[in-house]
């Protein structure tokens, strides 16, 4: 049985993003992405979000997930993995593409330090308040899940820290390519395969084989058309045909986006880009071009630096990403996951031995980076990266010309919310965007500024490309920031710092104080070992020289001021000892008053925890002993390299000075120009209404669009007669149910019974059938199919052989009981132009005549009519050979069998 959730990113929804949804496979959950939404939507508070109910469906889903699946890098496909990865429990196995693994781990970084850069998210670490006060906040998850379940509790946004968010990625399993991947654990029986989705790098189409529900793909923001730094998808072959191995699946998981809207071609989208770009650019004005941070930008780059290079401009192209220069090292060593023309520039298809050679001198003036595989396609000479929009500033002027790219591309934090509010307020620059953005942001507001402002027969879903429109009008902003604390803030901060680091270290030494005296000798008290004796008196030797000159040197010289917080270390092995350490009290007075008695031996007996297998362990004294151990065993060079590195890591360290988080509402004088050019990369409603019926699942359930789109999907797949009838398009939260309730059993087969077994090759599986008898063993829990031979049971003899037979039993000499033969089982569907294929191959004539008649015949034979068979397909699974019985009847049978799987009786 399975079952479908959408947790975010349902059909007929408003917000078509983030994508999450559960697949539940019999008893296996598995994830299918996990995305993220813009945390800053316009003209909402936090106290009202829209995405407070997909994250508590996911917080309550994620401790229950067995498998996880990411099929893009991107943020609204797996931005909150590391999040529910790191305080929610979804420690699940995820798998994913290599490539996908890295841009999302970019991507997601690009968003954790944009953000916490600009505002106080009050999750970990010190924050200080706009008063100047530092705040320690701890993330508590009790506290955490008890808001999440209180309605009137105040929301928030689930942003992660940095190293949570290379923890989580370095625990994702990477695949290739069509590389089946067998479960174990309780997934075991599972079978997943990923394929080329198109969209962005290692984007991802997911087949799900199961035993008991078939197979289900997953196929959600596809492109079939090849690109310049990525090929189509595999779904759709060039020739027109489908893959293969993802045709005809029992259930189709896709989404429906787009499906009402007609693209212009995409040569025209290029042509208006580059000339919008020249254009601006002559007229001695800028560009800001919003952009994501790691996956669509690729196909930008590459449009611009073939531009660049064509028409030798000399206007620089500026790259606001805090983490680009890493971004394209990365894509260069990954050249084998890219398509389009980069893969042929890098291997110089596009011009002669000596042109090639060429580009390499060329390529050899440049730095060390050139020289690697990709360097024709990827160098991008003319594009320069800047960390924030402070360093462009200092080095290109306002009124320079120049191209723009900043992330992200929603316009909701970050340099390229910050450039907007100064660059709209210049007449004749140019804001382009590349992208409808998310519900709610402020791309998304652009956007429908620009869409609205279009005669109907040219906006965006009508295959016109649109012109740029003269924005007016004032827009008010939110803007965060973080400033350095300056005159009296800054004064306050530091002595409240001064007095917190007091306080810490008056903790630090009563603590030290409080400490079991006797901890520091546990070790020699609980071995014999002349080893363990002499480590501890060299760790002694060593505690006593830092001390002040060592233990055993002139007892007047020492210090025994219980503040320096190590004397508590010495206490143990003192035999006397006079000064500020515990006293006891005497039960007989004195004339004086109460004397005071030293303690001889000052010993405190330590409880030992004990358990019900015995004493506890502390494992981590011997960890710090072993730690100590290899400390001592590294050599002076090591130590010495060790030293100065960490002397060198800290002097590299920028010590960021004290600072506070400012929100200010900015009113943005509109006055430069909006123009929009699609290059998301997605098909559009003819390639979804294509591609659908083709793959031809049994079972469809959409996704991912509007009530619109939704709605235009299901009404053009009714009207294929051969189209499934079984289509779902469930709502957020609401569960649908496909198929029945199968229990499944384990059982063991006996060697001779395998012996005997017939297998044959049916997809990613081999089947087989065998007859025999369940017989459990004592020495195993799963019982056992053996053959009926092995348990034949004795024939009972007469005691009286003259008994009389019954005139009912009587039976003639001869005769046998009637019993059914055996019957062999096909499995499979047969495609009549799969077997046309493979009949013109072996010189058999063969033609498709009608709807599901295919007319076979020997080539040049006289009596055509005689020696023809006819092929056609009567219902599901049936076929059915209408001809004479001739030499043409047997070859076409046996080519019928061959694209079978034949299960022998």
């Amino acid at each position: 049985m399975i079952t479908f959730t959408p947790l975010s990113g349902a059909a007929r929804s408003t917000r078509t993003t983030p994508l999450a949804y559960v697949l539940q496979v019999d008893d296996v959950r598995i994830l299918l992405d996990c995305g993220s939404p813009d945390w800053a939507p316009e003209g909402q508070d936090l106290e009202d979000q829209p995405w407070e109910q997909y994250c508590r469906a996911l917080r309550e889903y994620a401790p229950t997930i067995d498998l996880v699946l990411l099929s893009h890098g991107d943020l609204c496909h797996s931005g909150l993995y590391p999040y529910a990865y790191s305080r929610w429990g979804l420690k699940a196995p995820a798998y994913t593409t290599l490539p996908v693994q890295a841009v999302a781990r970019i991507a997601a970084m690009e968003d954790v330090d944009g953000r916490r850069d600009e505002e106080d998210i009050g999750d970990e670490g010190k924050v200080v308040s706009e008063d100047g006060e530092d705040q320690a906040i701890q993330v508590d998850e009790a506290a955490e899940a008890a808001a999440a379940a209180d309605d009137t509790a105040p929301k928030r946004r689930y942003i992660t820290t940095a190293r949570e968010v290379h923890d989580a990625f370095d625990s994702v399993n990477t695949l290739r390519y069509s590389q089946p991947t067998h479960l174990q654990g309780k997934c075991q029986g599972l079978t997943i395969t990923p394929y080329n989705a198109g969209h962005t790098l290692g984007g991802t189409i997911w087949k799900i084989r199961s035993p008991s529900s078939g197979t289900i793909i997953y196929a959600v923001n596809m492109n079939h058309m090849r690109e310049r730094h990525l090929d189509g998808t595999v779904l759709m072959r060039s020739a027109g045909g489908i893959f293969e191995p993802l045709a005809r699946p029992d259930l189709l998981i896709t989404d429906a986006d787009r499906a009402s809207v007609i693209m212009s071609r995409r040569k025209d989208r290029d042509a208006a880009l580059i000339d919008a770009v020249t254009a601006t650019l002559s007229s001695r004005f800028s560009l800001l071009l919003p952009c994501d941070s790691s996956t669509r930008v690729l196909e930008l780059l590459v449009l611009l630096d073939q531009h660049w290079n064509y028409s030798r401009l000399r206007y620089p192209i500026c790259f606001l990403s805090r983490s680009a220069s890493e971004m394209l090292t990365f894509v260069r060593s990954m050249m084998e996951w890219l398509g389009g023309t980069v893969s042929k520039e890098d291997v110089g298809e596009e011009g002669t031995g000596g042109r090639h050679d060429n580009k390499r001198k060329r390529a050899g003036d440049d730095d060390g980076d050139d020289d690697a595989l990709g360097a024709f396609a990827l160098r991008f000479k003319h594009l320069e990266f800047f960390p924030n929009p402070q360093s462009l500033i200092q080095k290109y002027s306002s009124k320079d010309p120049k191209l723009i790219l900043a992330v992200p591309a929603s316009l909701s934090h970050g340099p390229s919310r910050h450039l907007f509010c100064d660059f709209a307020a210049v007449p004749d620059n140019v804001v382009l965007l590349t992208g409808r953005g998310e519900e709610g942001s402020l791309g998304r507001v652009l956007f429908d500024k620009w869409n609205d402002a279009q005669r109907p027969e040219d906006k965006w879903d009508q295959g016109k490309i649109g012109r740029n429109v003269m924005m007016d009008g004032v827009m008010t902003l939110k803007m965060n920031s973080k400033v350095p604390l300056q005159g009296a803030e800054l004064e306050v901060y530091l002595q409240r710092q001064e007095e917190a680091k007091r306080e810490a270290d008056k903790k630090k030494v009563a603590q030290a104080r409080d400490q079991p005296m006797l901890e520091a000798d546990e070790g020699d008290s609980e071995s014999d070992s002349d080893s363990e004796d002499e480590v501890s008196r060299e760790l002694m030797d060593g505690e006593d020289d830092d001390f002040g000159g060592g233990r055993r040197g002139n007892k007047g010289d020492t210090d025994w001021n219980m503040d320096d917080g190590v004397t508590t270390k010495l206490l143990s092995f003192d035999i006397y000892l006079k000064g500020n350490v515990s006293k006891a009290t005497s039960f007989f007075k004195t004339l004086g008053g109460q004397s005071q008695r030293f303690r001889t031996f000052p010993y405190v007996e330590k409880k030992r925890k004990v358990d019900e297998y015995g004493e506890i362990i502390d494992v981590s004294m011997w960890m710090q002993k072993g730690k100590i151990l290899e400390e001592q065993a590294e050599s002076d060079e090591l130590k010495d390299y060790r030293k100065r590195q960490a002397e060198e890591d800290a002097k590299k360290a920028i010590q960021e000075p004290p600072s506070k988080f400012v929100t200010a509402q900015v009113e943005v004088q509109l006055a430069c120009r909006l123009l929009f050019v699609d290059m998301e990369g997605l098909n559009d409603g003819r390639a979804v209404k294509t591609i659908v019926p083709k793959v031809d699942p049994r079972k469809l359930i959409l996704i991912h669009a509007s009530a619109k789109d939704t709605d235009v999907l299901i009404e053009s797949c009714a009207g294929i007669r051969t189209m499934t009838k079984d289509i779902y398009s469930p709502a957020s939260l609401e569960t649908v149910q496909i198929g029945q309730q199968i229990n499944s059993f384990s059982i063991s087969i006996s060697d001779e019974l395998l012996a005997s077994m017939r297998m044959s090759r049916f997809e990613d599986n081999e089947v087989g059938y065998l007859t025999g008898k369940i017989v459990a063993h004592a020495t195993s829990t799963i019982p056992t199919l053996e053959t009926f031979a092995n348990h034949t049971k004795p024939v009972k003899v007469e005691e009286s052989q003259d008994q009389e037979m019954p005139s009912s039993e009587l039976r003639n000499l001869g005769l046998r009981p009637a019993v059914p033969l055996p019957s062999s089982t096909m499995i499979g569907e047969l495609k009549l132009t799969a077997l046309k294929k493979k009949l013109v191959d072996i010189g058999i004539q063969a033609e498709l005549v009608g709807e599901g008649v295919l007319i076979c015949g020997k080539r040049g034979t006289v009596d055509l009519l005689e020696q023809s068979v006819a092929v056609r397909k009567t219902g599901q699974g049936k076929v059915e050979m209408e001809g004479n019985v001739s030499e043409v009847y047997y070859i076409v049978r046996k080519e019928i069998y061959n694209l079978h799987a034949l299960i022998a009786a």
